[in-house]
């Protein structure tokens, strides 16, 4: 069976809890766990599961390979959607128009490669959990932006040198579910702290450089 510890570690109530129960460390049926896999402990004694890469190809601690990735479909998606624009208000529609088809291809080509190190990251991460739930809705939400956005390259696919409104539409309408995606992808790192280093590593950043 697989060891848990609780999420505070034996602080100042650890006597608390030896005389609800009767003896150290058994744990009060209201107190919350974690499994110990993948788990550090902060400057505050509090568990901290999700931190530690499963793999060196994640990345390496406190510096995950995933955040890097996004940067290239969110990149390409949102150059595809002024190419578009730009295809729709002037003489260069055959230009700009197939440049967005080509953007859009690249875009998701890297959501894929995106995809596949966030997986990495979700796999530290406790089931059952607050963050385990937002990170699902998160994969979900990538994957819904990359089916619409391959919608969008098929529709183009027999006329990419030509630019319509329904194809513009599309586009933002896929950015739009990848903004909703960045939200709660923001979360998890900022929120949840998930594959960001403890506190005790960050305040090393806060050192005094000349002392």
């Amino acid at each position: 069976m697989r060891r848990r510890e609780y999420v505070r570690g034996d602080g100042p109530g650890a006597q608390n809890r030896r005389g609800a129960t009767g003896r150290a460390g058994a744990p009060c049926e209201s107190e919350q766990h974690v499994t110990t896999e993948n788990v550090n402990t902060g400057a505050s004694g509090i568990a901290l599961p999700a931190k530690r890469p499963r793999t060196a190809l994640a990345g390496p601690y406190g510096h995950p390979f995933h955040p890097i990735f996004v940067t290239i479909p969110i990149g390409a998606w949102f150059a595809s959607l002024v190419f578009d624009l730009v295809a729709l208000n002037s003489d260069r529609e055959a230009v700009f128009a197939e440049g967005a088809f080509w953007l859009l291809v690249i875009g998701i080509a890297g959501a894929v490669v995106a995809a596949l190190f966030g997986l990495m990251d979700f796999l530290t991460i406790p089931s059952g959990t607050r963050a385990h739930t937002t990170a699902l809705t998160h994969m979900a939400l990538n994957t819904l932006a990359i089916v619409v956005f391959a919608v969008d390259v098929l529709l183009r696919w027999d006329g990419r040198d030509e630019a319509t409104g329904g194809r513009l539409a599309l586009t933002v309408l896929g950015l739009l579910v990848v903004g909703a995606s960045g939200a709660l992808g923001g979360m998890l790192s900022y929120h949840y702290g998930v594959r960001v280093a403890d506190e005790q590593t960050q305040s090393t950043g806060f050192r005094s450089v000349s002392g």
